[in-house]
């Protein structure tokens, strides 16, 4: 039995022709549901010369539930602030997710700021969807000797309740990806593997613990875990958070991407595979994996996700609970397609997961 699979919608989303603000892709959406029930999705908008905005769009769905076009509703942010303008001209404000954080009564949207010094994460709030205001990039405590503030990151979402931290506080839990120099699919492949496995990019899990606070405009997150290793073929050359996690019978659902190298590939030419899995979190104790996907639940094998801007990429980044049509446990999953476009597909929760006590 495989307790997961996913079942492919269509494409969603691609680029509008004459549009210049698409004219390289629409991407790796954030999804969430608005104050009016409405499901509304924050595509990547990449101009010319990777010139990256968030858009937002709202979702139109056939007469059965299933989802099958946008509505594109305008801009939410695009590079102004420093972090996300580069000295050459180019900018960046790329792949969103979004989270409504009950805790902080705010939508929270992380996303990758491409600025000066690279990728950071950066971190916006709204009530409306609409309207968003910026926050800054993260801010880390230093890990051991290893200090985030200075390290390219991306990949990042929040957790839609609080989880108690290692300590037992009441914390805001952030999923993200560290990019250690050294660490990249291509940078291992070139050297025919990695110095330390352990510094393969990795899902790390970091806290801000809420006291009597309920804003995260000044937080610095620590207590920073590295909470999961590659460790199947389909996922050796690195893994990343997906979609923002979702609490499920079972605990928390995370679908995230695994990184491999195909066949062919060679050092001057890396040629790689990206894959959606799942894991599943302990509600309690998000640093404990109950259970984890052995094979890929979506691979590229349409035309749309083999040939593109990147080929052979499905990225997950926008997940959708079906309660809106009576489904709580059918769960719709986003994703990029090949860096151009946007698919959704369909899976079930199971009732049972293998290895769950």
């Amino acid at each position: 039995m495989i307790p997961f699979q996913l079942q492919r919608i269509g494409t969603i989303m691609e680029p509008e022709p004459g549009n210049e603000l698409e004219t390289e892709g629409v991407l790796n959406p954030a999804a969430t549901r608005g104050p009016d029930g409405s499901l509304y999705l924050f595509p990547r908008l990449v101009a010319k010369n990777n010139y990256s905005r968030i858009g937002i769009v709202r979702i139109k769905f056939n007469e059965t539930g299933d989802p099958i076009g946008v509505e594109r509703l305008g801009i939410v942010l695009q590079p102004e602030a420093e972090y996300e303008k580069r000295p050459n001209g180019g900018g960046g404000c790329e792949d969103a997710r979004v989270t409504y954080v009950e805790p902080l009564q705010h939508y929270i949207m992380t996303y990758t700021a491409f600025g000066p010094d690279g990728p950071r994460i950066a971190v916006a709030r709204s009530k409306d969807l609409f309207k968003w205001e910026r926050l800054g990039l993260v801010k880390y405590l230093s890990y051991k000797h290893i200090n985030f503030n200075g390290i390219n990151n991306k990949d990042a979402s929040i957790f839609p309740l609080s989880i108690p931290s290692p300590h037992g506080h009441p914390s805001i839990g952030m999923l993200h990806r560290p990019l250690f120099p050294g660490t990249t699919p291509e940078e291992i492949v070139k050297h025919g593997g990695s110095e330390m496995d352990s510094h393969k990019e990795s899902i790390w899990i970091s806290y801000y613990n809420l006291g009597e606070d309920t804003t995260i405009e000044y937080a610095k997150f620590t207590s920073n875990h590295r909470l999961a290793l590659p460790e199947e073929p389909w996922e050796n050359l690195k893994i990343g958070a997906g979609a923002p996690p979702l609490l499920t019978k079972h605990g928390w659902l995370m679908v995230y991407h695994g990184v491999h190298e195909l066949e062919g590939s060679t050092a001057s030419k890396p040629q790689l595979c990206y894959s959606a899995g799942v894991m599943i979190l302990s509600e309690k104790n998000p640093q404990k994996i109950l259970y984890r996907s052995p094979n890929p639940i979506l691979i590229p094998e349409l035309p749309e996700e083999t040939i593109g801007t990147i080929a052979n990429v499905v990225f997950p980044t926008g997940i959708d609970r079906r309660e809106d049509i009576g489904e709580p446990n059918r769960i719709d999953v986003y994703y990029g397609m090949a860096d151009n476009r946007i698919g959704v597909a369909k899976m079930i929760i199971p009732d049972i997961l293998p290895g769950i006590i």
